[in-house]
């Protein structure tokens, strides 16, 4: 690792470029650790561009980590609606309840405290202290290792093994003591705008003149890819209901079920919100769903309606490779069913749905 004038030549060039170049980002404006943290819980497996506009709305709802604590967890979710992920939401407000009951509303300033907050870890913690409270620690993520990886030409899987702590170690040796909150943004924004994962931009890089593996010319094979789990493929059925006025039946948050992990949690993959009927299917999907819903909304009594099949919908949940078969069924009148809720089907925005709701909806609406 670097050291003494090489080393200060390194923060020196890269502070530099990004107080020039970085990104005019909502959540660099403030030094609030309620707003730096809601940003960087949305980042969390999102691109910027797709947070920016949840961000700027659930700021406008819950301004404050008091509002966010005292919502109702159904509002919170619709407003994360399409975001995904949505233990984060949940666990970011299990936190502001947990920071207003215990830390007088304000957010934790020591590293142990921001530890003990739900959906919180070392790499989350790092980032909100030192941005918002200038604190001496270096943030790991996936961005900031490509860079540590590529500087010292770190062949294999980062995670695996003592890499990943020995890149820890290596991202806290570089840290420019004075400005610890610009040194994190600018080592992420470095690896998310020049030293990405694939065609690095090393010719407009301030510290390419310290890489290893640019020197090696290994730039475009470091960090090597990770292995994927294998992929899991599913085939769901769901079943639109739908009156005369365009109303449609949602049926309400499933809750987790104790017992064996089974092949298809419907209940997880609509990410335990509002959702259309929907089953795993085994052979026959109009058949399977049609013998659901008579069980399950009609206890037993038949639906003279048919099934209409409309186009089917890809869908992936982490592993999960998901074809879903939608299906519509035109009523007179929709049953009654305590705790669904009816709404119109152009309209399902005033409860929290998955993307796959959304996407059976879509498919319902274009047809």
């Amino acid at each position: 690792m670097l050291t003494g004038p090489a080393l200060a030549r390194f923060r020196k060039n890269l502070l530099a470029w990004f107080s020039q170049f970085q990104r005019d980002l909502p959540w660099r404006r403030s030094k609030d650790p309620y707003r730096i943290w809601l940003s960087e819980i949305m980042l969390q497996q999102t691109r910027v561009a797709t947070a920016i506009p949840y961000y700027e709305r659930f700021l406008e709802a819950f301004p404050d980590v008091h509002a966010l604590a005292e919502a109702p967890q159904e509002e919170v979710l619709r407003l994360w609606s399409g975001l995904g992920y949505y233990s984060r939401a949940r666990n970011l407000q299990k936190a502001a309840q947990q920071i207003v009951a215990l830390h007088n509303g304000v957010f934790p300033a020591t590293e142990a405290e921001a530890l003990a907050l739900p959906g919180v870890g070392k790499y989350t913690a790092a980032a909100i202290l030192s941005m918002a409270y200038g604190q001496k620690l270096a943030v790991l993520d996936g961005n900031v290792a490509r860079v540590l990886a590529r500087l010292q030409a770190i062949r294999g899987d980062l995670r695996a093994g003592i890499r990943w702590q020995e890149l820890q170690k290596s991202a806290e040796a570089l840290l420019a003591p004075r400005a610890p909150g610009d040194w994190n943004q600018a080592m992420m924004e470095l690896g998310a705008i020049l030293c990405t994962p694939k065609l690095p931009q090393c010719l407009l890089c301030p510290v390419s003149e310290f890489c290893a593996a640019r020197k090696l010319g290994l730039a475009d094979t470091i960090p090597e890819k990770r292995k994927k789990r294998a992929t899991v493929e599913l085939q769901l059925a769901a079943a639109v209901l739908l009156d005369p006025q365009g109303h449609t039946l949602l049926l309400p948050p499933p809750k987790p079920k104790a017992g064996p992990a089974r092949k298809a949690d419907v209940g997880a993959i609509v990410s335990r919100m509002w959702h259309f009927p929907t089953i795993e299917v085994h052979r026959d999907a109009a058949l399977e769903l049609r013998a659901n819903l008579e069980e399950s909304l009609r206890r037993g009594h038949k639906f003279s309606a048919p099934l209409e099949r409309l186009p089917k919908v890809r869908h992936t949940v982490t592993y999960r490779s998901i074809t879903l078969l939608p299906f519509r069924m035109k009523l007179k009148k929709l049953p009654q069913i305590s705790g669904a809720k009816v709404l119109p089907l152009s309209d399902l925005s005033s409860v929290p749905i998955s993307n796959l709701t959304r996407k059976i909806a879509r498919a319902a609406l274009d047809s």
